[in-house]
């Protein structure tokens, strides 16, 4: 049973990610999960103070970054992106308890890569290569 209660709050390191057709590794760090809504100001005739009203609301870029492993179908994603031949895909962001269990998820749609990154090669350091790579996302859903 996880030791967690309703209050507590939830660890930043505990989470899965899924791509709909994509069998991806474990990543190890997750950024961009933003939504802004753009505020537009008006005023109402004469009336001195300006009015601030809703605009349209965008998500930012999602980069996902994981140890590198002998699969390429993130590669062979964006390649394809690369060649004219965008294959949009849904995903989620899980949020998991101690025991992996999910507590909440981000649903994010109509993705697809627009950056695929590799850390960079050294002999004189020792360290996992990293492959990252950033997906577009149309809309976020919390839930």
């Amino acid at each position: 049973m996880p030791n967690r209660r309703t209050f507590d709050h939830i660890g930043n390191y505990n989470f899965r990610v899924e791509i709909s057709g994509v069998t991806v590794g474990a990543f190890t760090e997750v950024s961009g999960l933003e939504a802004v809504t753009e505020v537009l100001e008006t005023s109402d005739g004469d009336a001195l103070p300006i009015r601030k009203r809703p605009g349209r609301t965008t998500y930012s870029n999602i980069v996902l970054r994981r140890g590198f492993t002998n699969t390429d179908e993130l590669w062979l994603w964006h390649k394809a992106v690369t060649e004219g031949h965008v294959e949009r895909k849904t995903g989620s962001i899980l949020i998991c308890d101690d025991a992996g269990e999910e507590i909440t998820r981000y649903n994010f749609f109509e993705a697809w890569p627009c950056r695929w990154k590799s850390s960079p090669l050294s002999a004189q350091q020792r360290g996992t290569l990293i492959e990252e790579i950033e997906i577009v996302v149309e809309k976020i859903e919390h839930g």
